[in-house]
């Protein structure tokens, strides 16, 4: 059975707090949202402003395959604002809950139910699709809520969608209000959870166990306070664990990393490091007995193949490290180092471990070339110069030059300081020679105090296939020491793709 996947990134995801979106950003994320391949993008919210309407309206005009729906309240106004911006398809609600009833709308139940169908009756008369919500469902009086959702089924609604408006359901209840609302609506059944109990994918899959044939979810689980269900984590849950019934959906698998940065990135929301499935850990290990497992079998410790969603595993060095992983690493490198010199290598990296201190890919690469007595790293990329201008009222830029393989390249760009320009540069230029490789984390400590003081950076550098490697610098210029930082994250992450290519 296919579920039909319906994304309210746009919509319910742009109100979390602290995410705006311009018209050209939502139209932009409408567009991954329509290559991932969901089957409905909830495009806003029309009534609310006019930039609002004229994100939607961008978003018809593209021609998109998915259908496209605007929020709208129990009113004319807001059902003709949708109508006013080309859609087709409204998704109208009303609260329902007493406590909703009472303090937020001053409305009796009657007084609800009334709005409700109007709504849907006024939607109908101006040839839309109608789905409609009763906001707060799972608080709702059971009784109540049959009654409403059986009124607008005779009114003429399209489809019924149960919200979870405060996560307050468990998944054993949603599955029995699933079932209520197929009874006495005989219409298709959405589910709308939030996750302030963190159980939103849950009760997202128990409403589709009961009976319902569509999930309102978002990119990254984006949403107010805590979030929406996860399409990430919903899809992959119904692709991959084992249920009585075998669902699928129009989701390109693949894609689904991708989309998740990208609009990690214009909604500026980081994902949480330990984020199931487009987490910057989900696919990583450190445990010798994890890496020693997923090397000689990656199902050992991973439950689905990161290729499935378009990612890549890695592996990390620590105090809990093991002989197999820390040389699948240095493999990657070209580096093989004989019995003796793996036990080195490895008690100092156990040492450093033992002091609380991350290593990164640099610092093991440097333990092994103490120990092994040359540095068998080839450098791809080199630093040949760059210059930075800065000051008030102007914008800084940087001028950089690198040594690629051989060839010499050179970029200019800006930045909001100096080291911005500069970094901002070095991607111009590799962006050039290479497959993307962004700056996904920067950071900036001082380790000595003084006029002389040295600083360090520690830069983490991704490329298109999403390989993550952290490089750091000592130094006093913090200018200086970021490109650098920045220069070998880059060498580092192009010898291991060509590595592992086979093309040195």
């Amino acid at each position: 059975m296919n579920i039909r996947i319906f994304d309210t990134t746009l919509r319910d995801g742009e109100q979390s707090p602290g995410v705006s979106l311009s018209p050209e950003k939502k139209l932009n994320i409408a567009k991954k949202l329509d290559q991932l391949g969901v089957d409905a993008i909830e495009t806003g919210f029309p009534v609310i402003s006019d930039g609002e309407k004229e994100g939607v309206k961008l978003i018809v005009g593209e021609g998109l395959k998915a259908e496209l729906c605007g929020l709208a309240r129990t009113n004319k106004k807001d059902i003709d604002a949708a109508v006013d911006c080309g859609l087709n398809y409204i998704h109208t609600f009303i609260a329902t809950s007493d406590i909703h009833l009472e303090h937020k709308l001053k409305m009796t139940r009657d007084e609800a139910l009334e709005k409700a169908i109007e709504a849907v009756e006024y939607g109908k008369s101006r040839g839309l699709q109608v789905e409609f919500s009763a906001e707060d469902a799972t608080r709702t009086d059971r009784e109540f809520l049959k009654k409403v959702f059986g009124a607008v089924a005779n009114a003429g609604a399209d489809r019924i969608d149960i919200p979870d408006t405060v996560g307050y359901s468990t998944p054993q209840y949603i599955g029995e209000i699933t079932k209520d609302a197929i009874e006495v609506s005989k219409l298709p059944i959405s589910v709308h959870c939030h996750n302030d109990f963190g159980l939103a994918v849950a009760n997202a899959i128990s409403g589709v166990q009961a009976g319902a044939s569509c999930a309102h979810v978002t990119i990254n689980g984006i949403g107010e306070r805590a979030g929406n269900a996860s399409l990430e984590e919903f899809v992959m849950a119904l692709h991959s664990l084992e249920f009585e019934n075998k669902w699928e959906t129009n989701i390109n698998t693949k894609l689904i990393y991708e989309t998740s940065r990208y609009i990690s990135k214009l909604a500026g929301m980081s994902v949480q490091p330990n984020k199931a499935i487009v987490g910057e850990n989900a696919f990583g290990h450190e445990s010798g007995i994890h890496t020693h497992g997923v090397l000689n079998n990656p199902l050992t410790y991973e439950p689905i193949s990161p290729e499935i969603v378009g990612r890549t595993r890695w592996l990390q060095v620590g105090k809990h490290a093991g002989i197999h992983g820390m040389n699948a690493m240095l493999k990657e490198y070209g580096i093989e180092p004989n019995e003796d010199q793996t036990k080195q290598i490895l008690d100092k990296v156990k040492a450093l471990g033992d002091q609380g201190k991350q290593v990164t890919e640099v610092e093991l690469l440097s333990m092994a070339n103490e120990v092994i007595g040359e540095n068998k790293l080839k450098r791809i990329v080199q630093l040949a110069g760059f210059s930075v201008s800065t000051g008030v009222g102007t914008m800084p830029y940087a001028f950089v030059k690198l040594n690629v393989d051989g060839q010499e390249f050179s970029a200019t760009d800006y930045g909001v300081g100096p080291v911005d320009a500069a970094l901002n540069a070095i991607q111009k230029i590799t962006s050039q020679v290479t497959d993307e490789v962004r700056l996904k984390e920067y950071k900036l400590d001082s380790i000595s105090g003084g006029a002389n003081a040295l600083c360090e950076v520690t830069v983490k550098v991704e490329d298109a296939r999403g390989n993550i490697i952290s490089s750091k610098s000592v130094g006093e210029d913090i200018v200086t020491t970021s490109v650098q930082a920045m220069v070998d994250g880059i060498n580092r992450i192009m010898l291991k793709t060509l590595l592992k290519e086979k093309k040195i």
